[in-house]
This record gives C-alpha cells, sequence and structure tokens, in this order.
C-alpha cells in the first residue's frame, strides 16, 4: 500500500518552487557529483525569501575524503553558508550536504538520529536533480522519512485521538530531544502551517508502514504492538546534536559570516566579517562578541539619554 503515499509524496515534491530558489539551487548543484537538491523548513512554508532558504544537497557518493570523510560518515551533514545573487537579489542559503544513500538510511529510522524523518515528514520540494533515477531515488527516501515518522507518530500518540494529535506529539517529542534553539511550542507552528495535509498523510503513512489502525468520523485507533521505541532515540538526541555542533565549529563554512547575518537579524546591529574571521571564525568570535556587547551598551545608552 505504499503508493499512494509515494504518489503523494511526488506531486509535493514536484510542486514548482520559486524561480529565485530553483536558480539558487542549480548553482549550488555539482553536476557530477550530485544527485539531488532538496528545499524544506520555515522560508518554503512562509514564501519569505528574505530569511535563510535551508537546502540539503544530495550526493552520489561521500563528499570529503581523508580524516575529513571519516568525521562526515559518522557525524553527517557538512554544513555550509551560501551568499548568492540571483536576479538582482541576495539570498542566503544553509546547505547540508550528505550521500543519499546516507540520508535515505537515516530516513528509514535505521539510525538513533530523529534529524531527517523528522524535518522530511513536513513540505519538502525537489528543486535539483542530475536525472530521473536520481529523483525518484530522492522520493524513495522522503516516502521512508513520512513513514518513520507516522511509525513514531502511532507509538507516541493516544490511543485515539484526530491526526493533529499524533502528530504533535510526535513533534512536541522530537523538538525536546534535539538540541534546538527553537522552542517546543515550535511543533504547533510546524503543525498550523498545513493541518490539512497532516491530517490527509497520516493513514496513507500507516497503511505503507503496515500500522493497522480504525478509523471512526476522522478519530484514528492505532495499533500499538510493533512500533519503534522511543527511549533509546530520545537518549541519544541531545548528544547527537551536540556532537554536531562541536563537530561544525570546524568544519561550518562561512560560519563567521552567517553569524553576522544572524547577529544582525536579531539586533540590527552589523558586524564586519573580516578575511581573518572568514578562515578563523573560532579565533575570531570572542571579538566579535565584544563588539557587539558595546555596540548594544552603546545602544541602551543613547535610548535612556533620549528625550
Amino acid at each position: 500500500m505504499i503508493e499512494p503515499l509515494r504518489s503523494r509524496v511526488e506531486a509535493e515534491l514536484s510542486l514548482p518552487a520559486p524561480e529565485a530558489v530553483i536558480r539558487l539551487a542549480a548553482t549550488l548543484a555539482h553536476p557530477a557529483r550530485d544527485a539531488a537538491i532538496l528545499y524544506y523548513g520555515s522560508t518554503l512554508r512562509t514564501g519569505d525569501l528574505s530569511g535563510i532558504l535551508d537546502f540539503y544537497r544530495l550526493t552520489r557518493r561521500p563528499h570529503r575524503k581523508g580524516l575529513r570523510g571519516l568525521v562526515e560518515r559518522a557525524l553527517w551533514p557538512e554544513v555550509s553558508y551560501q551568499e548568492l545573487i540571483v536576479d538582482g537579489t541576495l539570498l542566503r542559503a544553509k546547505v547540508a550536504t550528505l550521500p543519499l544513500l546516507q540520508f535515505h538510511r537515516a530516513a528509514q529510522g535505521r539510525t538513533l538520529d530523529t534529524t531527517i524523518w523528522a524535518r522530511f515528514v513536513q513540505p519538502t520540494q525537489r528543486v535539483w536533480s542530475a536525472d530521473s533515477d536520481s529523483a525518484a531515488a530522492a522520493t524513495d527516501a522522503c516516502v521512508a522519512a513520512v513513514t518513520t515518522a507516522a511509525r513514531y507518530a502511532a507509538a507516541l500518540g493516544p490511543q485515539r485521538g484526530v491526526a493533529a494529535d499524533y502528530w504533535s506529539a510526535l513533534f512536541r517529542r522530537t523538538y525536546a530531544a534535539e538540541f534546538r534553539v527553537e522552542a517546543v511550542g515550535r511543533a504547533d507552528i510546524v503543525m498550523a502551517a498545513g493541518a490539512d495535509r497532516y491530517e490527509a498523510l497520516l493513514p496513507l503513512a500507516w497503511q505503507a508502514g503496515h500500522i493497522g489502525f480504525e478509523e471512526e468520523q476522522g478519530v484514528l485507533s492505532p495499533v500499538k504492538q510493533g512500533l519503534p521505541g522511543w527511549r533509546l532515540v530520545s537518549l541519544a538526541g541531545k548528544p547527537l546534536n551536540i556532537a554536531r555542533l562541536a563537530k561544525a565549529a570546524f568544519t561550518f563554512d562561512g560560519a563567521a559570516r552567517y553569524a553576522a547575518w544572524k547577529i544582525q537579524r536579531h539586533t540590527g546591529i552589523e558586524i564586519p566579517v573580516s578575511a581573518f574571521a572568514e578562515r578563523h571564525p573560532l579565533l575570531a568570535a570572542p571579538g566579535a562578541w565584544w563588539r557587539l556587547s558595546r555596540r548594544q551598551a552603546k545602544a541602551r545608552r543613547e535610548r535612556l539619554s533620549s528625550p
């Protein structure tokens, strides 16, 4: 019974993204190495391209070699921040790079990590693919992510309830398990952006995941036997995220520019990024923090002294 779910996921992936997003993805792609690029996240939901555009760049094989390649295979993905001019507009993108096979494995729930299936059960668009086989493989991985998420939703949700009860239980638990800036209540925002979508998706995903259930006037009752356990996944969540953050401190390409943009976005204070800061973001961080503190203090004094 996977075909109805696959058809729905493929239809979502094929929805036309804004032209600027498609052109940006084509610029990011390396046709000789990459299989597909997926676009997801808050800017997809809101359409506000002034924020950070989130992409997953799925490669045909591991991205790096040597020691960094070994680290990548253990603590994926590789992350970079890109600023590109598209049609005269500056677009900002956070690009996660991961081999397609590893992405599919994580989407199937074959790791302790929630990162892939918890994100790619959410709306996603396939904005670039190398060929039809690569596009189909990316679809298969996203179908696996939806199915895995639905299995955990059945395990974490109530004995009986509407679809929103199960998805809300899932997102709240995954947000709590991960080391994230957003509060657990962010799950409600994710749900509100596509309540009808999630309601239609759950029965299809349960059928694809071979989860028996009864439905009466929109109230669902899944069979709880045989569902995945949550305790070990929950315990692994924060340590995995902290390890990735530690790795990113040394491997996040464009980290200084990304941090400077976030500071300006949230405080209105511009922090210039020097060539030294671009090469050594960790060493430059104390100086950037000191300059930010001084400018914030100055702004407070000016507000207090103004009539």
